[in-house]
């Protein structure tokens, strides 16, 4: 061999490894193509990514954010491309996977607080546009922290139980029968949107049956009742016109009602950005949801004499904290003091979001449709259990309303677990 080959060799061989590490360079960043992470940011908004993978005050999508629930607390995982602690190792094809079937690249199983259950009727297309969005932000170098669950629930075999009982997987099939907006309504909110994840009832094992879907059910994480959207009962969308719907879903006010407490954070945070045509596909969607079913008169858990003292207990806390803003006969002054009489939300058979309002007030968020939104103070401080009570069930039971009167107890019970 020449002396003049034996120096190269050395060179070519450098030369040769730095053309193979830039080749993996490029195959793990694809190139960046502006439309497609445009396109991936805004589905993104759609699926509400931010709400879960961000903590409070934490670094976007860095993840870390507590999630308590009945079988112990779950942290969320940070998606940013940092290499070590994030997604940043990923291809488009893993991504998909854990999208689709809720699993790791390793084939670990995915907790299902993640929904992908509603995520597998994502399109390849849209989750290959979410995965260029997320690889295009900034990387933050944050370990995931461990989950804290209580036996037997940290041991991740029994997910496959729960899969076998609750997940099916396979993307989403236009209805043919259906128009062009209402297939549209139906992918996003029951895939990008998850929607079902908060307006179907939980059972004890964490699943729920699509026979119950979008009827409604209490939000344990959280101490708020998700309405049925299925039936006018509740929350049922069936009587609203799809200009009602719009209005509320995009600026979280509208003639009909204000939206509180988790939906105010999904509008905040998503809802608000999706477009006209969008908006209005979850609209005809959401409307076609709805029975068109009346209230009916339900009958009453507490005694006739407790019932009656509390309609006259409440009847002047009524008038002296709340008539100013909802009007002496409960008409209020929409849409930024929401009508009460007449009032679906009012008449539920749960009365958890009545007494939440009175207990601790809240925002509807700000939107650019509603940039300085009207607030209801909380009314924790100043009011008793007793106060409470009686004050919810003369809004539950007058000016035509046909809710339940409600008890001291179960103030009580939201007060403590409001404060925890």
């Amino acid at each position: 061999m020449s002396r003049t080959l034996r120096k190269l060799l050395p060179v070519l061989a450098a030369s040769s490894l730095l053309i193979s590490a830039i080749g993996a360079m490029a195959q793990q960043s694809p190139k960046q193509d502006p439309a497609l992470i445009a396109r991936g940011e805004y589905l993104a908004r759609a699926g509400d990514c931010i709400a879960c993978h961000t903590a409070r005050e934490g670094k976007i999508f860095a993840g870390g954010l507590p999630m308590v629930t009945p079988f112990g607390t779950l942290y969320t995982s940070n998606i940013t491309p940092d290499p070590q602690t994030g997604i940043g190792t990923w291809t488009s094809d893993q991504f998909y996977t854990m999208m689709h079937n809720g699993r790791f690249p390793d084939g670990g199983l995915v907790y299902p607080a993640m929904p992908f259950a509603s995520y597998t009727k994502v399109t390849r297309e849209d989750s290959d546009a979410i995965y260029a969005y997320l690889r295009s932000i900034p990387p933050v170098k944050q370990l995931n922290r461990e989950h804290d669950l209580r036996f037997p629930y940290n041991n991740r075999s029994l997910i496959i139980g729960w899969r076998t009982l609750f997940f099916r997987d396979g993307e989403y099939k236009p209805d043919s029968t259906k128009s062009a907006d209402w297939n549209r309504g139906a992918y996003l909110v029951e895939g990008l949107g998850h929607c079902g994840m908060c307006h179907t009832a939980i059972n004890a094992l964490g699943g729920s049956s699509d026979s119950q879907a979008f009827e409604g059910g209490l939000i344990p994480m959280q101490n708020w009742y998700a309405p049925s959207l299925t039936s006018n009962k509740e929350a049922g969308l069936g009587d609203w016109t799809i200009e009602e719907i719009t209005a509320y879903l995009r600026t979280g006010i509208s003639s009909r009602g204000v939206v509180y407490g988790p939906m105010a954070e999904v509008v905040y945070n998503s809802l608000q950005y999706l477009d006209d045509g969008d908006i209005r596909a979850m609209a005809v969607y959401l409307k076609s949801l709805a029975q068109g079913t009346s209230p009916e008169k339900p009958a009453s858990p507490l005694p006739s004499a407790e019932s009656s003292l509390l309609l006259s207990f409440g009847k002047p806390i009524y008038d002296r904290e709340c008539a100013g803003c909802h009007g002496a006969t409960g008409l209020g002054m929409p849409p930024h003091y929401p009508p009460l009489a007449g009032n679906q939300s009012i008449q539920m058979s749960s009365a958890v979001n009545a007494i939440r309002m009175v207990l601790n007030g809240g925002y509807p968020p700000g939107t650019a449709g509603n940039p300085r939104p009207y607030g209801m103070p909380p009314f924790a401080q100043r009011l008793s259990d007793d106060e409470v009570a009686a004050v919810v069930t003369y809004i539950r039971t007058s000016w035509g309303n046909r809710g339940d009167p409600v008890s001291a107890r179960q103030a009580n019970e939201l007060r403590a677990a409001t404060l925890n």
